[in-house]
């Protein structure tokens, strides 16, 4: 599957949604805007998140009053109806797609079909990671092998210092090649392959690939895929995939 035909499935299954509940032509505006670093993840003792060094930009819809955020590197700020979200070009202009994933969290929460929508904030991340610690030991207790694609620094320090093997994978040049909690950040692009078929008993792998387009080389692959954060919430729940997240947990404070 290409990425564009998946933007085009999660397009057609949101439009479904939209008219199973009778909402298509809703006149409800979905505004949606860049948020800073200090509304998206407040303050944590943490400075190296994407968020913080200025490589990602979370945006936000609001939709009767839920909240849907996206990561992305092409932020931009919208007002419309959600009829025209359908009219978004998700395939070709990465403004359009994070904008399209952001309402499309909003909406789907607010319908109850998703959850952990709005990203954990302050120790959030590192209370998550603890949590996902948990659940690994749970619900994994014989892989031996992980690959965590996307920095994400609370989960690969935990990682780091947990009873498994961790390889990390990520696009950014400022982090590839740096040892990062003990383990060398490499190439997702490089050693993706190698990753897939010959390492990783389990892949933990950040939905922010939702809206770079890459998340389709971790659909269809041989080791199991857990996706985690906020971004693809709602595209896990119209599309069947394994998430895991913990920020309904640890829900921001109004803002």
């Amino acid at each position: 599957m290409t990425s564009e035909q998946l933007y085009q499935i999660l397009k057609k299954r949101f439009r479904e949604i939209l008219k199973q509940y009778g909402i298509e032509n809703d006149l409800v505006s979905v505004v949606c805007r860049a948020l800073t670093p200090q509304e998206a993840i407040g303050d944590t003792d943490r400075k190296d998140f994407p968020i913080l060094t200025g490589k990602d930009i979370m945006i936000q819809a609001e939709y009767k009053g839920f909240k849907g955020q996206a990561f992305t590197d092409s932020p931009s700020s919208y007002s419309g109806m959600l009829e025209d979200i359908l009219k978004l070009d998700m395939e070709k202009n990465p403004h359009d797609r994070g904008i399209f994933i952001a309402a499309m969290n909003a909406v789907l929460c607010s319908l109850g079909l998703c959850s952990g929508t709005v990203h954990c904030r302050t120790e959030g991340p590192e209370l998550c990671a603890k949590d996902m610690n948990r659940y690994l030991e749970t619900h994994y207790p014989d892989v031996k092998r992980i690959a965590l694609i996307g920095y994400q620094p609370a989960l690969l320090e935990m990682l780091s210092e947990s009873r498994y093997e961790v390889r990390v994978l990520d696009l950014n040049p400022g982090n590839i090649g740096q040892i990062r909690y003990g383990i060398r950040v490499e190439d997702g692009n490089s050693v993706k392959e190698e990753i897939l078929d010959d390492y990783a008993d389990l892949v933990l792998c950040t939905g922010s690939t939702l809206c770079n387009g890459t998340i389709t080389d971790y659909l269809e692959v041989r080791p199991e895929v857990l996706f985690f954060g906020i971004t693809a919430a709602g595209a896990a729940a119209l599309m069947g995939w394994k998430r895991v997240c913990f920020a309904e947990q640890y829900q921001p404070v109004s803002y």
